[in-house]
């Protein structure tokens, strides 16, 4: 549990700007997840090359979610309404 509290308080520490750049990276890992299935090689590479690359998406995603937490998910959904 110590572990679980030192991780909790070190995200807290982490700004905002950190949290939507974390979130951005999962855009170019689920693009390339599904974009190595047109690559000319074995079914069992692609596997392990899906299974990697959407890992990596699905941990930017909920480490910048983290980062951001609700105040700030509400505060990047109010600017994209906005317009920017």
């Amino acid at each position: 549990m110590k572990l679980f509290s030192n991780i909790k308080r070190w995200l807290q520490t982490l700004s905002f700007r950190t949290g939507v750049i974390v979130l951005l990276c999962c855009i170019p890992f689920y693009i390339l997840s599904f974009a190595q299935m047109l690559l000319p090689i074995s079914t069992a590479a692609k596997g392990v090359l899906w299974t990697v690359l959407f890992g990596l998406a699905k941990t930017c995603q909920y480490g910048g979610l983290t980062i951001l937490g609700v105040e700030g998910y509400q505060r990047l959904r109010d600017w994209l309404k906005r317009g920017r």
